[in-house]
């Protein structure tokens, strides 16, 4: 008789509080509320999928309900701790939140948790994925929830807290399950092995961890997978076949050609692990991954664990970090997520890999930059030669090497498209001479003019509004704004915008000027214009209109005053061109 095969999650599941990988902070409090008495009517354990929310929780109902029960430790053996472990108990409901969400099916709860338990102590209801209830069976659960019978205990299992109601929150105490360690996955899937009777090498279990990105249960279904993949001895090599993954060289390989712009190399390496059995996708997020790696060693966070490759290989990834710079490996990282996402929607995925790599190729050394950056937002000239064919070269004629990816740095967004700023001493020609303004008072109207002129942007838009400009002291000039354009003022005195005004002020008068900005007084604006005389009024005896007559005869009036209106002013087609 063929026996049915079950997968290792189910036969391996955790039986004890000490059985869960990763959780020792949440298992202690449990066994210590336990034995202290102070368990409360109702729990929420929040956190990723295959972290143990579930086993936590059935192992929680067995250290309650079990009579052989020592320290909080179920024994395992007695009828009530096999039936909650195999989900059959009648004292211990396990509900499935996503096919149980109805208010009718909280309606029946309601019914049954008035019922006494059967054989044991409490009666636990353990709801599986929570979030998915619907309002009105949440509005329902609220009170039973907060009164529950002394007998009854609830425990809530959810992926999604933020879906799940505060009123049902707040009358939980919540305990977050975070993701297990690659270490201790690597760890318990050691156990597994040798209980399997396979020989699994230290690599092949990393590479499976790693892959399951701190859920215990997705490492369980991965190795079972490879154990059925495999032979009885199993290698990396067997785990990169089974999920279509790059060896770790190839991937450090093609980075590599990356960083010496070999984009020929990185093309030929992306063929290659194609034409070996490497998968598109996967690949792709393993070179997502490579990037996080390089990103977290450029930022110092040498200590937090690779996730891409071995750790072997940590010494190899710092040379490229350090040779590559933090800002070049962000924009790097930008352009590869940016192709992953767009992978999802088309299918030529790998036009666009290649069109990514061949992008980052472009990317050179961004971090000899900023300083480059910051003498352009100070409006300082940009002097001395360059090598040809260099990044700065390219930067100094058309500042548009960043431009060769679409993520451009974040202080490239904040810096206005800058004027080319003249190089200090610049040679000034007679016709310039004669064209500029003396800078004295009585010519603040042309200077400022001439200002304008200069600015045929936003910033000259702001400086048309000005009512009036001022020169005091031997080199400074106020500009005065209307008092409802403060946002224009405030964009002026940014430190980039202000350095190019007062580098056009020395090119309009022929020497070095600091400018200021401020808002026009209310006691500086213009006087109102006096109002029209008050219209005249005269009293009269009676109307001279009869239909005047009837209305005042109609409503009693007995006294009537005529106000005289001012004759509006007539113009004529002459006035009006």
């Amino acid at each position: 008789m063929e026996t049915t095969y079950t997968v290792l999650a189910r036969r391996f599941r955790p039986q004890t509080f000490s059985e869960v990988v990763g959780q020792d902070r949440i298992a202690t409090t449990l066994r210590h509320a336990i034995q202290e008495g102070r368990v409360a009517h109702a729990y929420l354990f929040t956190g990723a999928r295959g972290v143990g929310k579930t086993s936590m929780a059935r192992i929680f109902a067995k250290a309650l309900n079990c009579a052989n029960a020592v320290d909080a430790v179920p024994c395992n053996d007695c009828e009530i701790c096999r039936g909650i472990a195999a989900g059959q108990d009648v004292d211990v409901s396990e509900i499935d939140g996503a096919s149980n969400r109805g208010i009718d099916d909280i309606r029946t709860l309601r019914a049954n948790v008035n019922v006494r338990s059967m054989r044991s102590k409490y009666k636990v209801y353990i709801i599986d994925e929570v979030h998915m209830l619907t309002k009105e069976a949440f509005n329902a659960l609220l009170k039973t929830l907060e009164e529950p019978p002394p007998n009854v205990k609830f425990i809530f299992c959810t992926t999604e807290p933020n879906k799940v109601p505060d009123t049902i929150l707040s009358r939980c105490q919540r305990f977050d399950f975070g993701t297990i360690a690659t270490v201790e996955i690597v760890g318990r899937l050691e156990q597994l092995a040798v209980a399997e009777g396979f020989q699994v090498d230290p690599a092949a279990l990393e590479l499976v961890a790693r892959r399951a990105a701190g859920s215990m249960r997705d490492s369980q279904s991965l190795f079972d997978q490879l154990l059925s993949f495999g032979s009885d001895k199993i290698t990396a090599d067997d785990v990169h076949r089974l999920f279509g993954t790059a060896p770790d060289d190839r991937v450090i390989g093609l980075v590599q050609a990356l960083i010496d712009r070999r984009r020929d190399l990185a093309l030929q390496e992306l063929h290659t692990a194609l034409q070996n059995g490497v998968q598109l996708d996967p690949f792709t997020d393993q070179l997502v991954a490579y990037l996080r790696d390089l990103l977290m060693l450029a930022a110092g966070a040498v200590t937090v664990p690779l996730m891409s490759v071995g750790s072997e290989q940590l010494a190899r990834l710092q040379v490229q970090a350090e040779r590559w710079g933090l800002q070049t490996i962000t924009a790097a990282l930008q352009v590869l997520a940016e192709t992953k996402v767009r992978m999802q929607r088309v299918s030529f995925g790998r036009a666009l890999v290649e069109l990514a790599l061949v992008r980052l190729s472009l990317l050179e050394d961004l971090d000899q930059l900023d300083g480059l950056i910051a003498q352009l937002k100070a409006g300082v000239a940009v002097r001395g030669t360059v090598p040809a064919g260099s990044l700065a070269q390219k930067k100094n004629d058309a500042v548009t090497q960043i431009a060769a990816a679409p993520v451009m740095l974040e202080t490239q967004r904040e810096v206005e498209k800058p004027a080319v700023v003249p190089a200090a001493d610049p040679v000034v020609t007679e016709e310039e001479s004669a064209a500029q303004v003396e800078f004295r008072a009585g010519n603040e109207p042309a200077i400022l003019a001439r200002l304008v002129e200069e600015f045929p942007d936003q910033t000259g838009s702001t400086l048309r509004r000005a009512s009036r400009s001022a020169i005091f002291g031997p080199n400074h000039l106020e500009i005065v704004l209307p008092a409802s354009y403060d946002m224009g003022r405030r964009a002026c005195e940014r430190p980039e915008v202000q350095s190019r005004i007062e580098a056009a002020l020395e090119k309009v008068t022929g020497q070095s000027v600091k400018v200021r900005f401020r808002l026009e007084d209310s006691s500086e604006s213009p006087a109102p214009k006096p109002s029209a005389s008050e219209p005249k009024t005269r009293r009269v005896e009676e109307p001279e209109d009869q239909l005047v007559k009837d209305v005042a005869e109609k409503f009693g009036v007995q006294e009537w005053r005529v106000q005289e209106l001012p004759m509006p002013a007539l113009t004529t087609m002459e006035d009006r061109e």
